[in-house]
């Protein structure tokens, strides 16, 4: 014996009850929006198609024709301290910052495949063991290089300048007559005061101004401007502990044995003594002794130093004749 048992409203049904199983799928429009919406993959890859803008493809391409990547690598280095050199041709004493390369090895590879740019993983000096993860040994240990104290990546052009895996870069990476970058992080200093950090003048240390004399002031209008203290302004805060970059330094002396590089400049290197550094070996566009300095064959890095010394010889000749042309008149 069957009964009949009535079924409830139509909208109260889900779809597939409806509907036969070989029918198509439904689709609803609203006006010009569409539920299901057209999935373009976000490289734009295909044929015919240009890449987007905003994809790691066009970014390598814009870096690629403003022609601001190196060829090379660049190397960390510790800070020793600070020297001099005296020419005894022209009697010049020329300040000098002591850096030095400590097991300095490449660790990594980046490649355009496969993280979308070009980098060698530089490792510096040697860290013991116990003192590192697991997961930072078990890369090391893949890699078969030993536990390293700093690791940086360097940004390179192409495939060329990637180097091998566990190739050691000594301080004979650059030569004598180069320009180079340093990157370095300068001094933390903690919490200063508005006189230290910013050399502000203070307040009075008489005539009423008790325990404040170093204090700041007002710090806004009373009336004009709103009445509020504009952004930016200059208060008390963290002082030092960023980041900075000094271009355009010449390598004084290089002694490959000890792993020294004397790059010139007194404050050619921020930061504390024993402080890592960062030696990149290209240069901005704006110093044109620079260009072609560093390249794939030796004689090309040769030529191009002898070029910048005599550029730089010829214009110093320059302008010394015009200080004797200016003293005549």
């Amino acid at each position: 014996m069957t009964i009949a048992i009535q079924l409830p409203p139509s909208f109260l049904l889900p779809k597939p009850f409806l509907r036969p199983a070989n029918a198509l799928p439904q689709r609803r429009h609203f006006g010009i929006k569409s539920i299901d919406p057209p999935r373009p993959d976000r490289f734009n890859i295909g044929p015919g198609l240009s890449p987007l803008l905003s994809s790691s493809t066009a970014a390598l391409e814009r870096r690629a024709k403003a022609d601001t990547l190196p060829l090379r690598t660049g190397a960390l280095a510790v800070k020793k301290g600070m020297t001099a050199m005296f020419d005894t041709v022209t009697g010049v004493r020329t300040p000098c910052t002591v850096l030095q390369l400590d097991r300095v090895q490449v660790v990594n590879h980046k490649t355009r495949k496969r993280h979308g740019y070009y980098a060698v993983c530089v490792g510096y000096g040697h860290r013991n063991e116990r003192n590192i993860s697991k997961s930072m040994l078990g890369h090391y240990s893949v890699q078969g290089v030993s536990p390293k104290q700093h690791q940086q990546e360097f940004r390179v052009r192409d495939h060329k300048g990637l180097l091998a895996v566990g190739e050691e870069i000594r301080a004979d990476w650059f030569m004598e007559g180069q320009f180079v970058d340093t990157r370095s992080n300068c001094k933390g200093k903690g919490f200063q005061g508005v006189m230290k950090r910013w050399g502000m003048h203070g307040q009075d240390r008489s005539h009423g101004v008790s325990l404040a004399h170093r204090s700041m002031g007002s710090a806004g209008q009373g009336q004009g401007g709103g009445s509020r203290v504009y952004p930016g302004k200059k208060m008390a805060g963290n002082m030092g502990g960023q980041r900075n970059t000094i271009q355009s330094l010449k390598v004084m002396q290089v002694d490959a044995e000890k792993g020294i590089v004397v790059v010139n400049g007194r404050k050619s290197s921020q930061g504390p003594h024993f402080g890592i550094e960062y030696l990149l070996t290209h240069m901005t566009r704006s110093c044109e002794r620079t260009q072609g300095v560093y390249g794939d064959d030796t004689r090309c890095v040769e030529e191009a130093v002898a070029q910048c010394a005599a550029s730089s010889q010829s214009g110093r000749g320059q302008r010394r004749e015009k200080r004797s042309s200016g003293a005549k008149q």
